[in-house]
């Protein structure tokens, strides 16, 4: 199981410079590969005030026309030349995670306690710290992690996995990368899935209908 108690906020290494044009050819190529896999993309993104380079927050953009509710994913950790996270043992990746909640219309988007808004929030935040520990730690699909929050109440407990239903492949501009699911679940869930395998937690997971969503407004499944 992986431990994330170090800050990595603030101490992300200059990354390589590229054009505006080469930004902009690889944010096309790599949407439409996140479009294949999660539906199209919705126009709103949650912005980060501070960019993640420099050690804000990712980016979250949101894929509300593929599986019931709403998909997010990051698009910042894969560089145009193909660079990234420390490749796992399916290559480099960005991140995705699923909640049942489904985007708020263009009144309630400014409510905080609105129930999508929330665990956009929340799933930020985990996916921001994964994201920086991409660049440290090489993480596979199938192991477990706990994720400190910051308010320092309980960890959040992950399990990894990779996503690529139907098998299409995550490809940019020729490349293949992959996506990791980042699947919040129950301590008493990862705590099975480190005796008897991700895999047979995930199965159980999907047989009761919540994977890969990371709500936790259910009964646990172990």
């Amino acid at each position: 199981m992986i431990n994330f108690l170090k800050k990595l906020f603030g101490k992300k290494e200059p990354e390589p410079r590229f054009s505006e044009e080469e930004y902009n050819k690889h944010y096309e190529a790599k949407k439409a590969a996140l479009e294949k896999i999660l539906g199209p993309m919705h126009h709103m993104v949650g912005h980060a005030i501070i960019p993640f380079q420099v050690g804000g927050a990712v980016d979250m953009y949101c894929f509300p026309n593929g599986l019931p509710g709403t998909a997010f994913a990051t698009m910042e950790l894969i560089k145009p030349d193909g660079c990234g996270p420390k490749p796992n043992s399916i290559g480099t990746y960005e991140l995705v995670s699923f909640t049942k909640q489904t985007m708020p219309t263009s009144e309630e988007e400014s409510k905080k306690d609105h129930p999508f808004n929330k665990i956009e929030r929340h799933l930020c935040g985990i996916m921001t710290t994964v994201g920086f520990y991409s660049f440290e730690t090489v993480l596979n699909p199938g192991e477990t992690c706990e994720v400190p929050t910051k308010e320092g109440g309980l960890n959040t407990c992950l399990v990894f996995d990779h996503y690529d239903p139907g098998g299409i492949g995550f490809i940019i501009d020729g490349k293949r990368h992959c996506l990791l699911l980042c699947l919040e679940v129950f301590r008493s869930e990862m705590e099975y899935a480190m005796q008897k395998g991700s895999a047979s937690l995930i199965e159980k997971l999907k047989h009761a209908g919540h994977y890969p969503y990371s709500d936790l407004d259910r009964e646990p499944v172990v």
